[in-house]
């Protein structure tokens, strides 16, 4: 079954996009790619350092095709999430990395482009891995496609899955394919009243079993966890991790507002916003500030006025990086900082996708 575009939402805008990064690169003028303005508050503020026009990508829109029975969708970047996830949800599928929305308006294009994924991240992979293809537009104003609508396809270099996270510095997403899943049959969620060392044990003790779980969360008092497949096999899960049963709206709720679009109390206040990815076994951090605890024990975020040199420390040394998602100072380094070999591979690639440096430039890090 293909689904066809929607006349009313669906445009091309490839030759206008690439006339505008045609004329800018000509004349080195900076552009700010622009889907819907939901992630625009993620990665270094530049508005100080350069003058920038935007680069308008809302409006290439529109589901290109949707094979249900091949488990992939091709979409333009422009497309709602509200849409793709609207157009599997009729035939009993979804998004399996559980793609943060933070507003109405988000886009297909820019949540790949920001790297962003849900609770089932560590169970289901993460944007990246369920990228198969894109077409892309370079700072050079060459529309080009990486990969393609199946998983095997995939050979050699693979561009298609670089541009997830890429912050737009390499190319403009104008289309994507995207592998789906099944909706689960039976979803349930379980909580128990634990500290933050129990919390840790049991995620990755979990981890280790055959268990369907896909998500877990410890909210600095509670440890919940999200089971989800066959009816027998959820109740058998269930009876091992333990805890109390949730009803299902309010689950629903749990994983859905309060932590994918980041509608707990944890994430409001003043204090800076720091991500923090480390080996899921790591130890409490010792930091300052209050932290919840996603991933299995992977992504710990982390609310403090501690100093980002103290923050990043700490988790280098077990082994992870620290990334300033939200407050503090923008205008600095929000991302960790690279060794100089591998910040030279990245030069490297803006050098060849974007050569005049006009596409986001200094969105991740300073100067690239």
């Amino acid at each position: 079954m293909s689904l066809e575009p929607n006349s009313d939402v669906s445009a091309d805008l490839t030759g206008r996009l690439t006339e505008q990064v045609r004329s800018a690169a000509g004349a080195g003028r900076a552009l700010d790619i622009r889907g819907g303005g939901t992630k625009a508050h993620l990665g270094r503020d530049t508005r100080a350092e350069m003058e920038s026009e935007p680069l308008e990508v809302g409006g290439h829109a529109g589901i290109l095709n949707y094979q249900p029975e091949e488990l992939v969708i091709t979409a333009r970047a422009g497309t709602s999430l509200r849409a793709v996830e609207a157009a599997l949800a009729q035939r009993g599928q979804q998004l399996p990395f559980e793609p943060p929305h933070f507003g109405p308006g988000a886009t297909l294009g820019g949540t790949v482009a920001c790297g962003l994924s849900g609770p089932a991240r560590p169970y289901a992979g993460a944007a990246r891995d369920l990228v198969l293809g894109a077409r892309v537009l370079t700072g050079r104003a060459e529309v080009l496609r990486f990969g393609g609508e199946v998983m095997k396809n995939v050979a050699g270099y693979d561009v298609s899955r670089l541009m997830a996270g890429a912050f737009g510095t390499l190319g403009v997403l104008l289309d994507l394919s995207l592998k789906v899943l099944p909706v689960p049959v039976v979803t349930r969620t379980r909580v128990q009243v634990c500290g933050e060392s129990d919390a840790i044990g049991l995620m990755n003790r979990w981890a280790a079993r055959p268990l369907p779980v896909t998500a877990t969360c410890w909210d600095g008092e509670r440890l919940w966890v999200r089971l989800a497949g066959a009816e027998q096999g959820v109740a058998a899960a269930a009876a091992v991790v333990g805890g109390e049963p949730v009803e299902a709206e309010p689950a629903d709720s749990l994983w859905t507002h309060k932590i994918r679009e980041q509608g707990h109390g944890f994430f409001g206040g003043e204090l800076p916003l720091w991500r923090l990815a480390v080996p899921s076994a790591t130890p409490a951090l010792g930091l300052p500030g209050k932290q919840l605890i996603e991933w299995g024990g992977a992504q710990r975020w982390l609310r403090t006025d501690a100093p980002a040199e103290r923050v990043r420390g700490a988790v280098a040394a077990a082994g992870g990086h620290a990334t300033l998602f939200r407050g503090g100072d923008r205008t600095g380094e929000v991302f960790h900082p690279l060794p100089e070999a591998l910040m030279g591979l990245h030069r490297n690639l803006k050098g060849a996708f974007d050569p005049e440096g006009i596409l986001n430039p200094g969105r991740i890090y300073r100067g690239l």
